[in-house]
């Protein structure tokens, strides 16, 4: 297309708000749990964690499904099964009726979180694409930013109900609102076959192929370091500035990305903003071993973390060239995200506890730099090929 229809592009972001408040909705909320839930002890955390373990498994499956069904009507499957779920858990049903209902939340997330950025990238000027895919890579961030600033006091006025009540309903209107928009253009390629053998090959295909395979690798180093961070890092923070850093932080990593990480790939590749900040991340780690929860070190973490964000989502159309291996690219994003969102915390946490501090910006620095490594790595194959 020669013209990037930006209210269609904001839209799908706006969907992918409402996938990441799939995660966030009971995250942000998980203190209340136990009033609801008195006798579930750890199965708690599952209630959290369900969405994110069944990613792990289904990413590239979700990958190719989409490509099978269709881009829109895998976006408008997940936002309507979405929408429905949200309106079961309002009800507060049993645990075990609960911990179901987000196992299959956990598809409706990965249909959306792969056909979105690919739609995306196809709606867009091939000039806009860096912009549009960066912003789609806030949309984590500021759907937590928007739980902690609209979310939280509505669930203070009408309990957790009142939360997905409202997330029931802002996933039915973009479902209804795109369903129109999207209707009427062609942006679906032929439908792939799917087998459970396919599957199996279409995973050794994707992490075969440097160029498919380098957004999801690099992803799976900065989502391990991203929430481990920052859930482990906030008890070394002074705590008369714990609360403001712990808040700048996913804004500095939202402000970078949309700025210096919009100019940057305007100027390099954007596995190259990418490993710049990989390099950036893994200087801030040796600030904050030497100046152990300094407010200038986080916010300077979270903005070299942000070109990591960005750039990763723009790589994917910038490597891939058609429609079904961007979907192939954003599955992988998924399940190495999954990956990494799973394991980076209770590992982070092990190692400080077992070793103290030095811990986090040792393990964390040690992600950062593989991170780079491995973008460096497959950019050396793909040069080769």
């Amino acid at each position: 297309m020669q013209k990037t229809p930006w209210g269609l592009v904001l839209a799908l972001w706006g969907a992918g708000l409402g996938a990441a408040a799939q995660y966030g909705k009971f995250s942000a909320t998980f203190d209340q749990l136990p009033a609801h839930y008195p006798d579930a002890g750890n199965a708690l955390g599952l209630i959290v964690s369900a969405v994110g373990i069944l990613g792990i498994f289904c990413g590239v499956a979700a990958g190719l499904l989409v490509a099978r069904v269709r881009y829109r009507r895998a976006l408008l499957w997940g936002l309507w099964v979405g929408a429905g779920i949200s309106a079961f858990q309002a009800f507060l049903p049993s645990l075990p009726w609960m911990l179901a209902s987000r196992a299959l939340e956990g598809l409706s997330h990965l249909a959306l979180v792969v056909a979105a950025p690919t739609l995306i990238a196809q709606l867009c000027a091939p000039a806009d694409r860096g912009l549009a895919l960066t912003l789609w890579g806030t949309f984590f961030g500021v759907a937590f930013t928007v739980l902690a600033w609209v979310g939280l006091p509505l669930v203070a006025v009408g309990g957790l109900p009142a939360l997905l009540v409202a997330h029931a309903l802002y996933m039915a209107g973009f479902a209804l609102y795109l369903g129109l928009r999207l209707r009427s253009l062609d942006l679906d390629t032929k439908p792939r076959p799917f087998s459970l053998p396919g599957l199996l090959r279409e995973h050794l295909v994707i992490y075969a192929s440097p160029r498919v395979s380098a957004p999801g690798l690099g992803w799976l180093f900065y989502t391990f370091c991203f929430v481990s961070v920052l859930t482990v890092l906030p008890p070394y923070i002074s705590q008369d500035i714990r609360a403001f850093v712990m808040g700048a932080m996913p804004l500095a990593s939202i402000g970078s990305s949309m700025t210096a990480g919009v100019l940057l790939l305007r100027v390099m590749p954007a596995v190259g903003v990418a490993v710049a900040g990989f390099a950036g991340s893994a200087l801030c780690m040796v600030w904050l071993w030497a100046d152990p929860g300094g407010a200038m070190a986080c916010i300077a973490l979270a903005a070299s973390m942000g070109l990591i964000q960005g750039a990763s989502f723009a790589a994917v159309p910038q490597l891939n060239e058609t429609p079904a291996a961007q979907a192939q690219a954003n599955g992988a994003m998924a399940q190495m995200g999954n990956v990494g969102n799973t394991l980076g915390t209770p590992v982070m946490a092990i190692t400080t506890a077992a070793v103290g501090y030095s811990g986090l910006p040792l393990l964390a620095g040690a992600a950062f730099v593989v991170g780079g490594g491995v973008h460096l790595w497959l950019s050396a194959r793909r040069r080769r090929r």
